[in-house]
């Protein structure tokens, strides 16, 4: 599998985790609409975070 998938995967959670946790914490930009959406986006940006990243730990093998 190409090194360049993991990376946009990790890039996009990454980009999703800054966006709901500035939300959760500061009410910028949603204005803290739901807590439960804000928690489970962070939630899924770390599960994706974690994926690429064991993706690319073996490729690197």
């Amino acid at each position: 599998m190409s090194k360049v998938l993991p990376l946009i995967g990790m890039t996009a959670a990454g980009l999703v985790g800054i966006l709901f946790l500035a939300d959760l914490v500061a009410g910028f930009p949603f204005q803290r609409v739901s807590v439960g959406a804000d928690v489970g986006f962070l939630v899924g940006s770390l599960i994706l975070s974690y994926l690429s990243w064991t993706v690319l730990e073996r490729a690197r093998a």
